[in-house]
């Protein structure tokens, strides 16, 4: 699994109030009452709880809250299991995660854990959200609001202070590994679609199609880009499922479905070392909607769960070529159980097998062809609290150097701030009509990642590679 984080022109994130965890999720789309499961039915092993909660009622110092207290248990239930997937959704924080797979919300774009009471960017970003120039990244953490602090605060109060109104701005400060630095990300509101596609610029007969998360209607959504693609000319299809972080497990059962014959195996499920079962192409999940043309899968290290089993899927039953890194390594699956109130319970309660019977977790799939970014593609973003000039010799400067070296303004990468890194940066101000003064200040270190995140988006060495598989297929 890659411990690098978002390439620059993945750098969307999305606001999302829920505690979800890193990798995305592979889940069940019901969500049964949890109403039935009284402690009357085991008394006995509740007693200690029940006297400790009534010991600090009646003789704690001070005031209690009843429902802070019986929400810590809850939650201190789910904490023990030491299971990242598991865990208590209050109201809030469930109401959150269902609008986080289905409608819009408002904020800058980015879902949340909370890891050692700090809260860190957890899964990848909603596409097309106002963040998408700041460089944030997986498993960067928030250190501060606004100036507040936000390290022991609950989720919900952090995402409180960075939800606001469309247009307005927040001002974040990230720890990237050692690295603390400040991002500022206009608020807006945030569509929630999880499939895009277009004909492939290189070659008008390829369906290019991203799916970014596996949502309530997303086999719909991708049924539906199909056939619209289709009728444009699509002949073949290079599925994107980069940093897609999963979702409903009956989603990608749908979506495996239209690239299998019916009878072939999509995925196997497990407990305790025992095959519990395992689904299979059929009419009944895919509605007789085939997709028979040649494909080609595209994924990374933030493709988990529901991204996995699609992947192996068509790896395993139908050959289909995989191009990219290793992915995530997620192979347990989740119930979501509401109670009366409307929080929530999410258990992991199975693991998945690929239809070769592979547990791909912690280890995830290994592509059929592995290709990566460029290592500039992970360096953190530019400082914008300082203007960076001639003769500086900071850290940050080695990676002004590289921006610049490839967009093409420099041919070697020095540590410092030289003659020669001046000039390129004039020229660059030049080229952007951007006011020449040879320092690198807020507004043209943004600009300079812009046009970084352009570059990124138009060579794209891993699709490039997918189209290039594509093609070798189709002649």
């Amino acid at each position: 699994m890659s411990d690098q984080g978002i390439p620059f022109h993945r750098h969307i994130i999305s606001l999302i109030c829920m505690a979800i965890i890193s990798g995305g999720l592979v889940f069940y789309f019901q969500k049964p009452s949890l109403a039935s499961y009284s402690t009357s039915q085991s008394s006995d092993e509740l007693e200690k709880i029940h006297q400790l909660y009534t010991k600090i009622q009646n003789e704690y110092y001070q005031e209690v809250n009843s429902d802070l207290l019986i929400e810590g248990a809850l939650k201190g239930m789910t904490d023990s299991l030491a299971d990242p997937y598991t865990s208590y959704l209050n109201q809030e924080a469930a109401a959150s995660f269902t609008t986080s797979l289905s409608g819009e919300f408002e904020g800058i774009g980015a879902t949340l854990q909370l890891v050692d009471d700090l809260p860190e960017v957890a899964q990848s970003p909603v596409k097309n959200s106002p963040a998408e120039k700041s460089g944030l990244r997986v498993h960067d953490q928030i250190l501060q609001v606004d100036g507040r602090i936000t390290k022991g605060l609950p989720l919900s109060e952090i995402v409180s202070f960075i939800r606001g109104e469309k247009g307005t701005s927040v001002q974040l400060q990230i720890k990237r590994a050692d690295e603390i630095f400040d991002v500022a990300v206009v608020r807006d509101v945030i569509p929630v679609y999880s499939v895009y596609g277009q004909l492939a610029s290189e070659n008008s007969t390829i369906g290019q199609i991203e799916i970014v998360n596996f949502s309530q209607n997303t086999a719909l959504e991708l049924k539906e880009m199909i056939e619209e693609l289709r009728k444009e000319g699509a002949t073949s299809w290079l599925i994107d499922l980069r940093q897609n972080p999963g979702g409903y497990l009956d989603q990608v059962e749908k979506m495996a479905s239209m690239f299998l014959e019916d009878g072939e195996k999509i995925v196997q499920f497990s407990l305790k070392n025992q095959i519990l079962g395992e689904v299979v192409a059929s009419q009944k999940l895919d509605q007789g909607f085939k997709v028979q043309e040649p494909v080609v899968v595209l994924v990374d290290g933030g493709s988990a769960s529901a991204s996995e089993i699609f992947a192996a899927a068509l790896k395993e039953s139908a050959n289909v070529p995989i191009v990219g890194t290793t992915t995530y390594g997620k192979g347990t699956v989740q119930s979501v159980s509401s109670f009366q109130d409307q929080s929530e319970l999410k258990l992991t309660v199975q693991k998945w097998l690929t239809p070769s019977g592979n547990w791909l977790h912690e280890t995830g799939l290994e592509p059929d062809i592995v290709i990566d970014f460029p290592e500039y593609a992970y360096l953190i973003p530019l400082s914008k609290k300082q203007t960076l000039k001639l003769n500086d010799e900071l850290a940050e400067i080695s990676t002004l150097n590289q921006f610049l070296q490839a967009l093409g303004y420099l041919t070697t990468v020095e540590n410092s701030y030289s003659l020669v890194t001046k000039q390129a940066v004039e020229q660059f101000q030049m080229d952007n009509q951007l006011e020449v003064t040879g320092e690198v200040d807020q507004e043209t270190a943004s600009l300079i990642e812009i046009r970084l995140s352009q570059h990124l988006k138009k060579t794209d060495p891993m699709r490039q590679k997918a189209l290039e598989t594509l093609t070798e297929m189709i002649q």
